[in-house]
Formats: C-alpha cells, structure tokens, sequence
C-alpha cells in the first residue's frame, strides 16, 4: 500500500507490540509505527480479545517508512534481530498465538523480498524459522493507549525489563 509519494508500509509482529514499535520507531526512514491487530478472523477485535487468543490475531505493529532512506531488507534486518524467529507462538514470557512472529506483506513485490529475505536468512539458524508470510487482509489499529507505550511508560517494569534492554543492544549495534 503506497502512503504518499516514495513511502510504503508492512504489518511486523514480533511478540508484544510495546515492544515492536519501540525497537522500529528508533529507525531513520521509519515515519510511523502504529501497533494493531492483524491475521486472523475477528472483526474489529479488542486487546482483551487477542490477548484471550480467540480471535486469530497477532499483535503486529504497521510500519510507515521511507525505502529511499531504509530498504524493506534493512527494516526485515532490525526486526530478526530484535525476536526469536524460530520460537512458534511465543517470544519470551509472552506465550500464545497473538505472540507469534509474522510478516503481512500488502503487494507481489513485498512478498518477493520477504520470502528471498528469509530463504537466506534461514542458513543461519540451526532450527527452522516459523515466521508467518502472508498478504494483509485487514489490520486493526489498537486502543489509544498502547500507542507509544514504550515512551509513555518508561519505568513500568516490562518495559524496564524486556524493552530496555532490547533498546540498548540495538543502540549499540547501530552506533
């Protein structure tokens, strides 16, 4: 789906979407990270709803970005990085099929890239990568306050435990 101009967007999901958005947010060329719903079959579902695991939805995060600033294959990079493709339904503590890692790709050439991506990815794993590829249907924002939950609450302790430190490595790999 084309935004405006040059940008572009793809659904993530890589465990807890706290998480997703304030790992990608971090990235210069990513415009906006809005967490959500999406993959499964619930209309309009709610965070209770997901996180009771009935509906089919993973929580994902739509990431806006400017692929003449980031490629999708920089961006797929920092997501790997940042989870455990090869963990099915879980990341973590974080246990249920709304945990689980998935790509939603919205055109023929994003499911291209992201399956080539993979493929090579794949030889440097001793276990086989679960991520889910598949084209979006629909992706459901979620409630107001998850949006930037990262910023907001800083000092809440799974952010403190869980997010901080993910921060921290990426902040020091990417200098």
């Amino acid at each position: 789906m084309t935004i405006q101009n040059s940008h572009e967007t793809i659904v993530l999901g890589g465990g807890c979407f706290w998480c997703t958005e304030a790992l990608l947010s971090t990235l210069v060329g990513v415009l906006r990270v809005t967490p959500g719903y999406a993959g499964g079959e619930t209309r309009d579902p709610t965070y209770r709803q997901v996180c009771n695991g009935g509906t089919g939805h993973a929580e994902v995060v739509e990431v806006e970005y400017d692929p003449e600033v980031i490629s999708l294959e920089d961006l797929l990079e920092v997501f790997f990085a940042t989870h455990d493709p090869t963990s099915l339904n879980r990341q973590g503590a974080d246990v249920g099929t709304q945990y689980r890692s998935i790509i939603l790709y919205d055109s023929y050439a994003q499911k291209l890239k992201v399956e080539r991506f993979v493929a090579e990815l794949a030889r440097e794993y001793d276990k086989p990568i679960v991520t889910e590829v598949k084209e979006l249907d629909t992706f459901y924002p979620a409630e107001e306050y998850h949006h930037r939950y990262f910023e907001r609450n800083p000092n809440q302790p799974y952010c403190r435990a869980v997010i901080s430190p993910k921060l921290d490595k990426l902040r020091k790999k990417n200098g």
